[in-house]
């Protein structure tokens, strides 16, 4: 006979302790609720992705951009917004007043809320997403991307110390290995949760833990909050929703979140009630490359590319304007999975990877991570590559370096997927790219970019190089990089209003239930519509979570 259930009882029962959960818990504790969090994953993983995470949080109109002489506002944000998210759906109906409502925090209280929490950022501010269409058309019109002093473990920091010294004064409780297979109900309404206990697990933070089950759980709670991330573990899930406007999903694909972000969750959600939208909408990076060091199974990182390299597809044809590094995600992934192959190429120079190689994660940035001052001088602004971007350089699986452009050609010829390329192409790509430097005017829409570029000071210190001739044997040596697609972010989710309450298929809230973070589309089921504007992940886990606690906390 089986062990009878392990029982426990609260006011809010958080489901999942990536940002959006801490956040959530910390306001229902602050609200005075006993709170339970419950996540299937050793207690090393508190924090979930975000500590992952570069820290990049997108503000409006702050302090940081005025500095740099950067003219930013809450209606140019909303264009922005608007123009990137796409929303042409009936579902599309609470993502925008989400959007809306979010808008209106980050051009309001959040850099404040978050300066209370002691969160620093970056003087510097990125430019991601830069668009490269008309006005009204997707992308930044100006630099929004505020990197946070600390990167990831900063932005999670401040919230778990306030997880544990409720933990320590007995008003809230963590409970790892928990892992939920359903949701309790009372009628329609959502009472709690039950589940398995998974073996204990010493595993290192992001490592894969077994799944061996050794009790089950039944947790009861006025109000439950899931905050469980989405499906980017799980290539097999991602592949099922993989939408036809961005071509065939790849054969091969790197994966840029641990192996726990599986989207177990959402069947749980929907047999409670709750209504998934936009499970098609998702955003994944197409400058990956394998982690040469690898914490998960198949630990891809992205190349956070300043625009000057050349960016070339599998048989060495340069991109069409306006897809240069760093200006349309979707958009470039959209045109090359059409190419029929799961790769593409950057081909840069020296000159170039010292001044704009940045690799994504807060393992990858020791300088920020660390808030080592001495460190990131001579990284950011030192001569050579920083000690990461190094790393990769010299034992990275998809990076060749070579002296001369035929030496680079067969070292690309080597890699698998090089016998795809046209090596006379590349020259020919190369060459004619090089010429249009002569003139201060040009033709080449990249190079025009380049100069627009760095009338913007934050680029021109630390972000864009001096355009120079990739082929300029001073600005060498040459380097190519395999480029692949990493797994990130699920854009839908719960659909919820704008108090996080979990909503049925008749538009009605599911008495009791509430979503926040990725589990909801970063709020409403999909507040992105069809595409990020990037630093916008870590901010609707922060605000979603927000809400989601607050109102919890008021519904019991």
């Amino acid at each position: 006979m089986s062990a009878a259930p392990q029982t426990a009882a609260a006011d809010v029962l958080v489901i999942g302790w990536g940002l959006s959960g801490l956040v959530a818990a910390a306001e229902a504790v602050a609200a005075g609720k006993r709170v339970i969090i419950v996540d299937q994953e050793p207690r090393s993983n508190l924090g979930g992705q975000a500590w992952w995470s570069f820290g990049g949080l997108f503000l409006v109109d702050s302090p940081e951009q005025r500095r740099l002489g950067v003219r930013d506002s809450l209606e140019l944000a909303r264009q922005d917004w608007f123009g990137t998210a796409g929303f042409d759906r009936d579902e599309d109906a609470w993502p925008r007043r989400w959007a809306e409502a979010y808008l209106q925090f980050a051009a309001g209280e959040k850099r404040s809320w978050l300066r209370e929490k002691g969160i620093g950022f970056f003087p510097v501010v990125g430019w991601a997403e830069r668009g490269g269409y008309t006005a009204t058309g997707p992308g930044n019109s100006v630099p929004r991307f505020h990197i946070t002093w600390g990167t990831g473990p900063g932005v999670v920091a401040p919230f778990q110390a306030e997880i544990d010294t409720a933990e320590a004064h007995g008003r809230l409780t963590v409970l790892p290995r928990h892992r939920v297979t359903a949701l309790t109900r009372a009628g329609a309404a959502v009472t709690g949760a039950i589940g398995e206990i998974l073996a204990p697990s010493n595993a290192p933070r992001g490592v894969a833990t077994v799944r061996e089950v050794v009790g089950t759980f039944e947790i009861s709670a006025g109000a439950t909050i899931v905050t469980s991330g989405g499906i980017g573990g799980d290539h097999d899930l991602v592949r099922a929703q993989w939408p036809q406007r961005l071509g065939s999903p790849p054969t091969e694909m790197l994966t840029g979140v641990p192996a726990y972000v599986d989207g177990s969750m959402q069947p749980v959600a929907r047999a409670a009630g709750a209504r998934l939208i936009n499970g098609d909408r998702m955003w994944h990076y197409v400058e990956g490359i394998g982690n040469h060091d690898p914490i998960w199974p198949g630990h891809g990182i992205r190349i956070l590319p300043g625009p000057s390299s050349v960016w070339l597809d599998a048989t060495g044809r340069r991109l069409p304007a306006p897809l240069f590094p760093g200006f349309d995600t979707l958009g470039t992934l959209a045109h090359l999975r059409a190419t029929g192959h799961d790769h593409s190429w950057f081909v840069l120079s020296q000159r170039i990877v010292e001044k704009e190689f940045t690799l994504s994660g807060s393992e990858q940035n020791p300088d920020l991570t660390g808030k080592d001052v001495k460190l990131l001088l001579r990284s950011r602004l030192g001569k050579g590559a920083a000690g990461p971007v190094q790393a990769f350089l010299d034992h990275g699986e998809d990076f060749v370096v070579r002296d001369t452009l035929d030496a680079l050609l067969a070292g690309m010829r080597v890699l698998p997927g090089g016998e795809h390329l046209d090596p006379e192409r590349v020259r020919h790509e190369l060459e004619a790219r090089d010429r249009e430097i002569d003139n201060d005017f040009t033709k080449d829409a990249q190079i025009a970019m380049l100069r627009s570029a760095r009338a913007f000071r934050g680029d021109r210190l630390i972000r864009t190089a001096t355009p120079h001739r990739i082929l300029d044997p001073d600005a060498g040596p040459l380097i190519a990089v395999r480029l692949r697609v990493v797994t990130r972010k699920s854009l839908g989710g719960v659909e919820t209003d704008l108090d996080a309450r979990a909503l049925g298929d008749d538009g009605a809230p599911v008495p009791g239930l509430f979503a926040a973070g990725e589990a909801s589309g970063f709020g409403g089921g999909g507040v992105h519509g069809y595409r990020a504007l990037e630093g916008t992940f870590l901010g609707g886990c922060l605000f979603s979570g927000r809400i989601a606690g607050r109102a919890a906390a008021a519904a019991v």
